[in-house]
Parts: structure tokens; C-alpha cells; sequence
């Protein structure tokens, strides 16, 4: 149920067809079931362009949100208009050689031993080209019209949106809260004690993620995502209630372990909720909603960051998990489509999701976006999986057969030379994004900026706002800077900013200067550092490898996170205003290596994006564009008389009256047909 079968046909024309409609020209079709008749007798149609438009997004793009990654969306639906733009004018093309008057060639054939010539045909009109390209431009504007009208935003989906963000939230609001407070939370605490609290939020991190994507695999998302809210509930209550540096180190793991499963969970969920040309969309939505978390820390904290209401601080974490529980029980999380029909390719439970999610309105529509989920799995699906677990890639493996997957799946990517190269930049990268020290900045600003501006909190609102508004300009220059491009920008500004803190806090400069130093450094991270390591992954892996190479990713992020968190204040410590000179150091290397070992992954070409395609679709056939087309309301009109029509059967056959052709039938002249009825 809900495959997709291939038919094809290669008889050549031998005369001028009549019309369209007859055309009997070399072609191939992708048939879809019409579920009209039912699951159990399937018959067969052929698809769209805008659907088998869907279909490229779901084979091409990852089951992810990742911010950023618009830009593949609309190459791939670019691609495929083109593509099907092309073929409906070759379409129009064959027929009006047949149909007006033409000029030949002859030209000898390439096979020596034939001694017949081969005839071209030319087009005697010489303004054909331009309305070739005129059509061809029509075609692809309208079949992109159409696959961006597909993409309905539902209740559901923006409810579903809004509770995992809600996630993406606390992992950024907990990664900053502890930054205000750090005077006035215990007094007197170490060194040691208050860099154990900062970064025991990073050391549960790769232990979340970890048990995260095993946990969505077996126990489902949807049930993944409440344990993730109970686990920053649970985190939440016990650093309010901490009464010593030993328990607030305790819950801030614990919270950190629920924010290294929400890295995993959210982007899974939302691809997987979400149409192949909103994943980039939804996956910006929670990046910032952790920035706009790190922000509301230092905000929250102007007023509360007190020996008296520091508690109130750490209670936000449980109010909003309280609040995430409620809306998840409410019934209005659903599960996702993709984890079921891996689970079950039949289930009911999918396909009622599916059409609260998408908006659909019936049976068909419901059979056809199944038919998209399945085929765009079986893209993503690495061979071996088929062997393991029947198809089930995510679902219904057990352990063992995922890492075995996983082995498999990372040593392809190791074997070749390529992937190898591109695996090795991404874990470069990542190391590179933290070790710059980012998070130093994000969890230490305040006792950084003690003693060089007169109100530090003060500073630390400005740079979180910095980063909102930089995480917004990335998003508008992403798509026309390449990747390596933003990386050598980024990295070159990052490095400068450093000194010029350097030069700050040495007295060379004024110190409002380290301020404005650390603000541009806030900003160059945004445009590039902090979101094209996760990107160039999403965007330059195929499906299959994706989720592992963004596995490896993720862990040794939070890896160097933790290193970062831990170390900077012994740094800033014994440093004094050299602190900044180790992240220059990283970030000059990381200079070097963008500009002369990494390769530009910004992504393929129009050109090749349209081979691509093309290569992919070559068992399907397009349409030829009718803006008049008004067959929908025919067929409607003949169904409904066909089920008119097989209601009066079946009340015959059920009364015994029904003749099954072994006598004439006798004419009722006072039966009317649902035909004659219309």
C-alpha cells in the first residue's frame, strides 16, 4: 500500500498524433494507487508535476529541521520545475513537428555499416525558440506555484512547532541563566565548584543526545518529547530548590542532559512533522528560540539576579516545562507519520495524522502524501537496513541492528575518499566552533566584563542581543555567501575581535572597546561559525548518512563545550587580559584551514541540481501544462454517478432482483439513470 509502480511504453511515433491526448511518443510514467476503489484493488494514475515535485523534496532533503537549509529547499524544487518545464516543451515540441510544416537534414548515421541517412526534423518557423523559452519559463513557474500552494500550515503543526521549540528554549535559557548570577548564588564558592556548575551542563549534554535518538527510535517521538519535558522539569525542581553547589551541579546535568536530547529530538520531530519546504523554515524558528533563550536569561535577570531572587531564575525552567507537559497531554502532540508507517506501512493512526497535519481533504490526497513519506524513507534508507529489519530504519530495529547500521554507515563514509574529506571538515568545524570560545562568552560574559564596564549585566544584554539580531542577518545572507566564504569571514573577524579585546583589557585601548570587541565577535560567529558546521552536514551528506554524521557532530560538540565551559574561568583567572589569546590562536588555524583545506560546500549547481533530477525522475512522466484543465471536475461528476450507479446494483443483487445477463434485461421506462437524472 502506498508504493509507487513504474510502467513504461517506447512505441514511436510512426504518424502526426491527432492531439495530446493520443500522443503515443516514447514516454515513462510514475503511477500512483487511486484509492477510490480501496487499499485492496488499487488502480493506477499518473502523477502531476507539482506531485512528483513533492515527491524530489522528500527523496533530496533530510527528515530534519537544521536551519538554514531553505536554500536546498528551493534548488530542489527549482531543479524539478525546470526539469519538468524541459520536458513539457520537448512534449510540445514533437507534436508541432508533426503538425506544421518543417524543413530536414540528413545526416549520415553514426553506424558505419547502415545506408540509410537519419532525417532530422527542424522547425521552419524561426520563432520557435522564443516561444519554446516562453512556455518553458510558464511551465516552471506555474508547477512551482503549485508545489508552494501544497504546503499548508495546520493548527497541529504550528501547536507542534510551539512545543518543541518550547525545548529549544530551555536548552538556550539554561545554557546562559547561570551567566548573571554568579556573584550571588552561594557566596563564597570556588573556582572550582562554580566551573563544575557552569559546565555540568555540557558533560550531560552528549549523554542526552545520546539516549535521545535511541529512545525516539524505540519508544516513539512523541513519547520521546514528554520524558525530554519531564527531565528539564525534574532538573528545573532541583536546582529552585538547591540548598548547597553540590545540588545545583547535580540538576545542572540533569538539565543538560535533557538539552543534549533536545538537539537530537527537535530537528528529527520537526523534519519529520513538517513538508520537505518547511524543514529549513522550522528549524530557523527553534534556532532562535534558543537565542531569544539566552536573551531572556539576562533579562529576567536585571531584576532578580539577587541573594533574594535568584530562585526565581531557575524556576522559569519549571514553569514553562509544567506549562509544555499540559499542552502535550492536551491530545494535540501527535505522533510522527514517518515513525509510524516504519513502524506499520498500513497503519490507520499514520494516515489520520497525516491529514490533520497536511489539511487534506480525502482518501486520495491522504494515500498520496504516504506514498511521498515511504519513497522519500526508502531514499534515505542505507541497503543494509532492508536486510536487518525488513525497512524499518526507525522504529522497529533493535540495538543492536541500529549500530550495526551505524558501523556500516560510518565506514562508507570513512572508505570514501570524498565523503572521508567532507566527514573530517564537518568534525574540524565543530571542534573549531567551540574551542573559538563561544560558549566562554555565553556562560562567563558577566564576570568577564566585572571591572572593565561599570555594570556588567548591563553588557551581557547587549552581546545576547547582538546575537538575536546577527542569528536574522545570517538567515538573509546565507543563501547568496558561500559556505566557505561566510567560514573565512567569520572566522577572520572572530580573530580580530579577539585582539582587539586583548588590546583592550592590556589598556591600549579604551575599555569600552573590549565591549564593542566582544559585541562584532557575537556577530561573526552568527554569520558563519555558529550555524554552517551544522548546515554544510544537512546540505552535502546524502540522506543516509546524515544522521550519523550529525551524530558524531553533535557528540564532539559537546565534548569541546564542556572543555570550554570548564576551563575558561581558571583562564580568566590566571590569564588575566590575555584570556582571549587562546581563542585567536584556534580561530587563525581555523583561517588557515578554511582557506586552504576546505572545500567550497555551499552545494551543487543549477546545472547539476537539474541533472540530478533529472537522473532520478527518469520513471516518471510530466504532464503537459493546462492552466484550463478542468478534467478534476469531470471525473467528480463521473464518480458520483458511478457510485450512484453500483448503490442501485447492490440494492438489486441484495433484493434478488439483480439480472446477471442470462436473460435479456427488460427495459424500465420508469428507472432513470443517474446519467439521464443529469
Amino acid at each position: 500500500m502506498g508504493n509507487f509502480h513504474i510502467k513504461e511504453t517506447t512505441t514511436p511515433p510512426t504518424h502526426p498524433p491527432s492531439s495530446r491526448h493520443n500522443d503515443n511518443r516514447s514516454r515513462r510514467t510514475a503511477t500512483a494507487p487511486d484509492p477510490v476503489v480501496g487499499r485492496g484493488h488499487q488502480h493506477h494514475r499518473t502523477l502531476t508535476p507539482s506531485e512528483m515535485g513533492q515527491q524530489q523534496l522528500y527523496t533530496q532533503l533530510p527528515f530534519q529541521a537544521v536551519f538554514g537549509l531553505q536554500k536546498k529547499e528551493r534548488e530542489v524544487a527549482t531543479a524539478f520545475a525546470t526539469y519538468a518545464a524541459d520536458l513539457d516543451v520537448e512534449s510540445r515540441t514533437t507534436t508541432a513537428m508533426y503538425s506544421t510544416p518543417t524543413s530536414t537534414k540528413t545526416a549520415t548515421n553514426a553506424n558505419p555499416t547502415a545506408t540509410s541517412p537519419v532525417t532530422v526534423l527542424v522547425p521552419h518557423d524561426e520563432n520557435a525558440m522564443l516561444n519554446q523559452e516562453l512556455r518553458r519559463t510558464t511551465s516552471s513557474m506555474i508547477i512551482l506555484d503549485e508545489m508552494d500552494d501544497s504546503n499548508v500550515v495546520t493548527a497541529p503543526l504550528i501547536f507542534a512547532v510551539i512545543v518543541v521549540a518550547a525545548l529549544t528554549f530551555l536548552a538556550g535559557y539554561n545554557s546562559g541563566v547561570m551567566n548573571p548570577p554568579e556573584a550571588v548564588i552561594f557566596p563564597g564558592h570556588t573556582i572550582s565548584s562554580w566551573a563544575l556548575a557552569v559546565s555540568a551542563f555540557a558533560a550531560g549534554g552528549p549523554f542526552g543526545s545520546n539516549v535521545g535518538g535511541k529512545l525516539a527510535d524505540q519508544r516513539g517521538r512523541r513519547e520521546a518529547i514528554v520524558i525530554n519535558i519531564c527531565i528539564f522539569l525534574i532538573g528545573g525542581v532541583l536546582q529552585t530548590m538547591a540548598h548547597s553547589m553540590t545540588t545545583i551541579i547535580m540538576a545542572r546535568f540533569i538539565i543538560g542532559f535533557g538539552s543534549g536530547m533536545c538537539t537530537v529530538l527537535v530537528p528529527i520531530y520537526l523534519g519529520e512533522m513538517a513538508p520537505p519546504s518547511l524543514r529549513g523554515t522550522f528549524g530557523t524558528l527553534t534556532q532562535f528560540a534558543q537565542v531569544i533563550g539566552i536573551l531572556v536569561s539576562s533579562l529576567i535577570a536585571v531584576p532578580f539576579a539577587t541573594i533574594e531572587g535568584w530562585r526565581i531564575l531557575f524556576a522559569v525552567t519549571v514553569v514553562i516545562a509544567i506549562g509544555q507537559l499540559g499542552m502535550a497531554h492536551s491530545g494535540l502532540l501527535l505522533e510522527s507519520p514517518r515513525w509510524l508507517l516504519n513502524r506499520n506501512p498500513e497503519s490507520l493512526r499514520a494516515r489520520y495524522i497525516i491529514k490533520r497535519l497536511r489539511g487534506l481533504r480525502n482518501e486520495h490526497e491522504v494515500e498520496m502524501e504516504v506514498g511521498n513519506f515511504l519513497i522519500g524513507e526508502s531514499a534515505h534508507q542505507h541497503p543494509n537496513e532492508d536486510e536487518n529489519d525488513g525497512g524499518c530504519s526507525s522504529g522497529d530495529g533493535d540495538g543492536d541492528d541500529r549500530n550495526k547500521n551505524n558501523t556500516t554507515v560510518m565506514n562508507e563514509l570513512w572508505a570514501d575518499p570524498k565523503r572521508r574529506k567532507l566527514l573530517l571538515s564537518c568534525l574540524v568545524l565543530q571542534v573549531a566552533q567551540q574551542l573559538s570560545g563561544i560558549n566562554a562568552v555565553i556562560m562567563y560574559s558577566t564576570s568577564f566584563f566585572n571591572g572593565v564596564i561599570d555594570n556588567p549585566l548591563i553588557g551581557t544584554n547587549i552581546i545576547n542581543v547582538v546575537n538575536l539580531v546577527s542569528t536574522y542577518v545570517a538567515l538573509r545572507i546565507m543563501d547568496s555567501v558561500g559556505r566557505k566564504s561566510l567560514l573565512l569571514v567569520s572566522s577572520g573577524g572572530m580573530f580580530l575581535s579577539c585582539i582587539a579585546v586583548v588590546l583592550a583589557l592590556l589598556g591600549f585601548v579604551n575599555n569600552i572597546i573590549a565591549l564593542v570587541a566582544v559585541s562584532v565577535y557575537i556577530f561573526f560567529f552568527a554569520i558563519g561559525m555558529g550555524p554552517i558546521p551544522w548546515l554544510i552536514v544537512a546540505e552535502m551528506f546524502d540522506g543516509k548518512y546524515v544522521s550519523v554524521a550529525m551524530s558524531m557532530c553533535s557528540q564532539l560538540n559537546w565534548i569541546c563545550n564542556f572543555i570550554v565551559s570548564l576551563v575558561f574561568p581558571y583562564m580568566n583567572a590566571y590569564l588575566g587580559p590575555y584570556s582571549f589569546f587562546p581563542f585567536a590562536v584556534v580561530l587563525a588555524c581555523t583561517f588557515l584551514f578554511a582557506l586552504f583545506v576546505l572545500p567550497e560546500t555551499q552545494g551543487k549547481t543549477p546545472e547539476e541540481m537539474v541533472a540530478l533530477v533529472r537522473t532520478q525522475s527518469q520513471s516518471m512522466s510530466v504532464y503537459e501544462i493546462n492552466e484550463d484543465d478542468t478534467s478534476d471536475a469531470i471525473n467528480l461528476e463521473w464518480k458520483k454517478a458511478m457510485d450512484e450507479l453500483m448503490k442501485e446494483e447492490q440494492q438489486k443483487m441484495n433484493d434478488g432482483s439483480y439480472d446477471y445477463g442470462f436473460k435479456p434485461i427488460q427495459t424500465n421506462t420508469e428507472h432513470t439513470s443517474p446519467f439521464q437524472a443529469r
